[in-house]
């Protein structure tokens, strides 16, 4: 059994899995074929390479969050008990929501009018995206970018009160334990990543209506989460969660990182030949294709998942104070990333410049202000104590943010 005070590792992970959002978010207007409405502004200079980038990273990046939010929610609530973790939930989580959530939603409807506006010369259509086959506007009617809150929430009620059944008539942990088993024997035997894909893969081979180039449908055009959303990072919620009881499968995982890695490209480029590039703005047709790609699709899900954690314990399970204060940071960059990138973006679209000079000026602004903000507004005051925790009489000292603080790692099912 692993035991540390901290995993660093998956500090570094958090990070990632935050930040690649800023840059999938930052790729978007370069996107060949997108349409105005649909993202703030459809940039003068499109990048199939930035299209393929954003493929590619819908692939894994919410389902590993989701992976380590569910391994962090039993350390928890294994540290701090019933009271002790729905109250830092609902400091963490519910409050940034709650608060949040109305003055983003403002600047990111603000900025998005802006940029349809400037894109049509001031002419713009009722909905200049609408179509066949087209998406809906971003953040209609939505919790916009913090969809994942709600989701979280959604998924710390469900995976609750599915204990507090188990565990009222199971004293004895025999389907915690039979769990642990199931999850040793897949992750040692390298089945995991194939067959943890296999509920995600029935369920989406089963939608009519998916946009296979965007991934697993998010409820960022709902208030309310959906089936696949449910599953897909319902599954990879409830893995993390069971890691925690085996936390030296994480090791398994730092020595398998290469082979995961590499299905994890191979699949992803089985994927792109066989939907293209860039955005069909169609959905999945049934028939040998659909069904293969999206089988790849879903292990490919997996071995991102395995091989980016398997990296991370590899390489990172140290302290790393630069790495540290990126972790703590990452939480409120993401959460403020989306009207200042939309805003960007409008004001480099129609710059006679190649993306390859736009796309890193967007990137290297969004991140000096957001990292700035958080250094001077967040860090040492009350927002950065409400996000990131106490920790050793200091505030904001935690990584720990929407994961929650690294106590000593410990096994045990309830």
């Amino acid at each position: 059994m692993l035991q540390q005070n901290r995993l660093h590792a998956l500090d570094a992970v958090r990070a990632f899995a935050l930040l690649m959002g800023l840059v999938l978010h930052g790729a978007f207007s370069f996107i060949p074929g997108m349409f105005p409405g649909v993202w703030a502004f459809v940039d003068n200079s499109p990048s199939t390479t930035l299209s393929v980038v954003v493929f590619a990273t819908h692939i894994f990046r919410m389902a590993l969050f989701f992976f380590i939010a569910g391994l962090f929610a039993r350390m928890m609530w294994m540290r701090k008990g019933a009271d002790g973790f729905w109250l830092d939930r609902a400091l963490r989580i519910l409050l940034p929501l709650a608060v949040l959530w109305p003055v983003l939603d403002a600047w990111v409807g603000t900025v998005w009018k802006w940029g349809v506006s400037v894109y049509f010369n001031g002419n713009v259509p009722a909905f200049p995206g609408a179509g066949a086959g087209a998406p809906r506007p971003f953040g209609a009617m939505s919790w916009d970018h913090l969809w994942f809150l709600y989701v979280l929430c959604v998924l710390y009620v469900g995976m609750l009160t599915v204990r507090s059944l188990v565990t009222a008539f199971d004293k004895r942990d025999v389907v915690g334990t039979a769990l642990e088993t199931w999850l040793v024997w897949l992750v040692r035997s390298g089945a995991a990543a194939v067959l943890l894909g296999l509920p995600l893969f029935a369920a989406l081979l089963g939608n009519k209506t998916w946009i296979a180039f965007f991934g697993i449908p998010t409820p960022d055009n709902s208030f309310f989460t959906n089936q696949y959303a449910l599953i897909g990072f319902g599954t990879a919620f409830g893995i993390g969660w069971l890691f925690h009881r085996r936390l030296d499968l994480l090791q398994v995982l730092a020595t398998r990182w290469l082979p995961h890695l590499a299905g994890a490209v191979a699949l992803t480029a089985v994927c792109l030949y066989l939907n293209g590039m860039t955005p069909a703005w169609k959905v999945a047709v049934p028939g040998n294709d659909t069904t293969l790609f999206t089988l790849s699709y879903c292990v490919a899900m997996w071995c991102w998942i395995f091989g980016i954690t398997g990296v991370a314990m590899r390489f990172l399970n140290r302290e790393n104070k630069v790495l540290r204060y990126i972790a703590d940071a990452s939480y409120w960059m993401y959460l403020m990333h989306l009207p200042l990138v939309g805003a960007l973006q409008v004001l480099v679209g129609r710059l006679p410049l190649h993306w390859a000079i736009k796309f890193p000026l967007v990137m290297v602004a969004t991140l000096a202000i957001l990292l700035l903000s958080y250094h001077l507004f967040v860090r040492n005051t009350y927002i950065g104590l409400i996000l990131n925790g106490r920790r050793s009489g200091q505030v904001a000292r935690n990584a720990g943010t929407i994961l929650p603080p690294t106590a000593t790692l410990a096994g045990g099912f309830q």
